[in-house]
């Protein structure tokens, strides 16, 4: 595949114990549901919507969970008609529920191996010279057709998505004497952080070839901005992670209310 097509490889990382999720659910983070679906299928449907539909899945922490999930995908999700007697004849009926993607899972090594790693042993699976990478816990209304063009236009090697984080406690507004002022519950922040639906050349790879240790926030990014190879596309609109069980909740409940994140 080359730069020219626009259907391009989604590098999603599920590699992590997500520790702060165990107390909550014994569930996997990624497959951690949402409206009847794991978080990890939401983020799928999120880059689908947009034509992007070759998922690639870096495991490592309950890889065999995940795999279990895509192998049981398709009697768990649709009609059949099973022959019994007959090994293996399955016939699948047409629901309108069938997605037309193609995931590539692959077992990236312990929880002790860094994002970076991750990425690097699954290289060979990128036959691509442009491919994005996400995380497979955070869910928006991203434009992905206007990330990738705002990545083509600035020609350097990453992008990475940025939003303002939400505060998760009210803020005072207090003066000298102690007087209360105002008060803003849970407001926006100044500052930008990475939310994830990221784009890299395939010269990023480069970076990422230095042994399990090799974090990608802490040694690859900074060492892309020292180099002046990484841009950020500002997104304003919705975005969500989902970290601990509460937040799995509060999402769920968005999306019976109004699936903020739902492009598709």
């Amino acid at each position: 595949m080359s730069d020219s097509d626009s259907a391009l490889p989604v590098v999603i990382l599920c590699g992590g114990q997500g520790t702060r999720m165990q107390s909550g659910t014994p569930v996997k983070k990624e497959l951690v549901e949402l409206g009847g679906r794991p978080i990890l299928w939401h983020v799928m449907k999120i880059y689908a919507a947009y034509g992007h539909s070759r998922f690639l899945l870096a495991l490592g922490y309950q890889a065999e969970a995940i795999k279990r999930y895509f192998l049981e995908y398709e009697p768990m999700s649709r009609d059949f008609t099973v022959r019994l007697g007959r090994t293996g004849e399955i016939t699948y009926h047409s629901d309108g529920q069938t997605e037309d993607w193609e995931v590539t899972l692959v077992d990236t090594g312990p929880p002790e191996v860094e994002k970076g790693a991750r990425i690097y042993r699954l290289a060979r699976y990128i036959e691509a010279d442009t491919f994005f990478v996400t995380y497979g816990d955070g869910v928006g209304n991203v434009d992905i057709d206007a990330l990738l063009t705002f990545h083509r236009r600035h020609g350097r090697l990453a992008t990475i998505t940025g939003v303002h984080p939400r505060s998760q406690y009210g803020i005072l507004q207090v003066d000298d004497e102690g007087r209360i002022l105002g008060f803003e519950q849970k407001p926006l922040l100044a500052h930008w952080i990475n939310a994830g639906f990221m784009v890299f050349e395939r010269g990023v790879l480069d970076y990422l070839a230095g042994g399990d240790g090799v974090h990608l926030e802490r040694d690859v990014f900074p060492l892309l901005a020292a180099e002046g190879q990484l841009m950020m596309y500002r997104h304003t609109g919705f975005w969500r992670s989902m970290d601990t069980f509460k937040e799995a909740l509060e999402l769920d409940a968005l999306w019976h209310e109004s699936a903020p994140w739902k492009v598709w």
